[in-house]
C-alpha cells in the first residue's frame, strides 16, 4: 500500500473528482479522504507523472515534500472541523492540531506562518467566516444558532469578527445577498 498526499482537496466533491481520476488510471483505491488517497499498490513512475498532470489540470497537486504535507494536513483538519463537523468540541484548535499531527503547536504555527504568510488562527477564522456566510445565505438558522454551531461565545463576538474580516455586518451581508438574488429573478 502507498499513500498519495493531494493538495487542494477541500470537500466531498473533490474526493469524488480525485477518485474518478484514480479510476481512469486503474489505480486501486483502498481509502480516500481530504488530502490523501491510500492506494493498493505503488503507481509506476509513468502512472504517477500522468496522474500528477491530470490532477494539476483539475486544480489539485500531489505533495512530496514534508513541510507542504504538514501545511496541507493543517488546512484539511481546519476545513473538516469548520465545514464538515458539527463542532461541538470544546478543545482548543492548538490541542487538536498537536494531537492529530503529533507535533508541538509552536512548530506547526511557525511553519504555517512561514509557508502561508498568515497565521493558523487567521486561516481558521477565515474558514469560520466562510461557513457563516454559507449559513446566512441558506437562511435556515438564526445568527445565535450559527454562533452556537460554530462555538462563538456570543452573537456579538461573531458579528464583530465577521465585520472585521468582511467589512460588513452579518445582517448587511445577508441583505446584499438577498438584493442580488432579487435582481437576478427579474432578468
Amino acid at each position: 500500500m502507498t499513500t498519495l498526499f493531494i493538495k487542494n482537496m477541500v470537500c466531498n466533491r473533490c474526493i469524488m473528482v480525485v477518485q474518478n481520476e484514480l479510476d481512469k488510471f486503474d489505480l486501486e483505491v483502498k481509502n480516500i479522504r481530504l488530502g490523501e488517497a491510500i492506494l493498493d499498490k505503488e503507481p509506476t513512475t509513468e502512472e504517477k507523472d500522468k496522474l500528477e498532470k491530470a490532477l494539476i489540470l483539475l486544480g489539485f497537486e500531489v505533495i512530496d515534500d514534508r513541510k507542504s504535507l504538514i501545511i496541507e494536513k493543517i488546512k484539511n483538519i481546519i476545513i473538516d472541523l469548520v465545514h464538515h463537523q458539527d463542532n461541538d468540541t470544546k478543545k482548543n484548535l492548538s490541542d487538536i492540531l498537536s494531537c492529530k499531527l503529533h507535533h508541538d503547536y509552536n512548530y506547526l504555527s511557525n511553519l504555517f506562518s512561514e509557508i502561508e504568510g498568515t497565521t493558523i488562527e487567521k486561516y481558521f477564522i477565515a474558514q469560520k467566516i466562510e461557513k457563516v456566510k454559507e449559513l446566512l445565505v441558506y437562511d435556515e438558522l438564526s445568527l445565535s444558532e450559527i454562533a452556537f454551531r460554530l462555538n462563538y461565545s456570543s452573537v456579538a463576538y461573531l458579528s464583530n469578527q465577521f465585520k472585521k474580516v468582511t467589512g460588513l455586518t452579518p445582517s448587511h451581508f445577508k441583505q446584499i445577498r438577498e438584493d442580488k438574488r432579487k435582481s437576478l429573478d427579474k432578468v
